[in-house]
């Protein structure tokens, strides 16, 4: 395992983190995670030296801060540097501060958070935080040892992550969606530049945009262009690479959820490094960035942060659906996918337009639009 600097906080972590928001499901179960494989992947990972766990309170409709509190028992827990997140669609008063944390505390049976987050910071969110005086409360929890390095997640304009890098004078890191497709998208490289230069550590999530760019057979535009290459990675491998080629990039969560993933994550972590791509390779990225632009019709990473949507409408595997179908060129197979994977109440004509997904979405998808489209191309006739 390669080890990277965290800023100037001194920590070390492991250049790839293990991102609990996709762990494995139970056969025929898609709401409920496989403890007993979640266990199995975590463990093996930091066995072979993953150092950094990152969970967040509403990973697996809530159900993600008691596995991993689980998974992390017989001494694991005292092997990583653990990461979650305070809810801001949930913070209402000052109280809910010490609720939800202190209930996250006790779902995670620690007594401290080493990397706290304010979690997928927005300017409705933060300016809601100022308000709260959330930094005279976080200081208390800094200062007896029950939060060791506050941080923050962001989804939103650059110029709102450049105000909340101004507006508290003690962040330690932030966490931020960039990969080779998300250049300039929310904080993108400006903002990923702009933290380190600060001495932020910084973690990558979404580092191939929710699996999108880990397919294994992507459009033929793509596939022409990995098969110039003379180097045999598969795309998972190339994108995070491109990653870990960064200096600024402290941390990668991957959100594995397959014992392969692990492993072939693993391996090419181990072979990763600071200005590791030559030239070639590095052309071969901005040819793939270029071939990929254009070809999805919808931005969704499939992090579910809509669902339960309250009329049950299957947002997130409509879209894969959906994109897959025009991404692929192959729009019979996304309607018999669409006929056969989503149940008639779920489909996207069961949207009552009530705009509560769209609140939450942290790419500020104009969702309602979006399922209509979506239903249109992938319903028969």
């Amino acid at each position: 395992m390669q080890y990277r600097k965290f800023g100037s906080t001194g920590y070390e972590p492991s250049a790839l983190g293990f991102g609990c928001m996709r762990l494995p499901l139970l056969p025929g179960d898609d709401r409920k995670v496989d403890e007993e494989e979640a266990k199995r992947m975590v463990r093996y990972a930091i066995d072979q030296g993953v150092n950094y766990v990152d969970t967040a309170w509403s990973y697996h409709q809530g159900e993600g801060e008691p596995i991993v509190g689980r998974i992390l028992q017989d001494g694991y827990r005292e092997r990583v540097a653990l990461a979650t997140k305070m809810p801001s669609w949930l913070i209402g008063k000052r109280e809910d501060f010490d609720y939800y944390f202190f209930k996250q505390l006790e779902r995670l049976q620690t007594d401290h958070i080493d990397f706290y987050l304010l979690h997928t910071l927005n300017q409705a969110y933060w300016d809601n935080y100022v308000k709260l005086k959330v930094f005279d409360w976080a200081e208390k929890q800094l200062a007896d040892g029950r939060i060791r390095k506050l941080g923050f997640s962001f989804h939103d304009d650059l110029s709102v992550f450049e105000q909340i890098l101004n507006g508290y004078d003690h962040w330690s890191f932030c966490q931020i969606q960039y990969n080779y497709m998300d250049v300039e998208f929310q904080a993108g490289q400006r903002g990923l530049k702009m933290a380190a230069e600060r001495g932020l550590g910084v973690v990558i999530m979404e580092p191939l945009r929710g699996g999108s760019l880990a397919k294994e057979t992507p459009p033929a535009p793509v596939k022409a262009v990995w098969d110039r290459s003379d180097v045999a990675w598969k795309p998972a491998e190339w994108g995070l690479q491109w990653l870990w080629n960064q200096p600024e990039v402290s941390v990668v969560l991957s959100g594995m959820s397959t014992m392969e993933h692990v492993k072939e994550n693993l391996t090419s972590a181990g072979r990763s490094g600071v200005n590791s791509l030559c030239a070639e390779q590095c052309q071969v990225m901005k040819d793939v960035q270029q071939a990929w632009k254009g070809l999805a019709p919808v931005a969704c990473t499939h992090c579910e942060y809509c669902l339960p949507c309250p009329n049950g409408v299957q947002i997130p595997q409509i879209f894969e659906i959906y994109n897959n179908s025009v991404m692929y060129d192959n729009p019979e197979r996304g309607k018999r996918r669409y006929q056969n994977e989503i149940p008639q109440e779920s489909r996207a004509d069961n949207c009552v337009e009530c705009g509560a997904c769209e609140g939450l979405c942290p790419q500020a998808l104009t969702i309602i639009e979006y399922l209509k489209h979506a239903h249109a191309s992938l319903s028969e006739g």
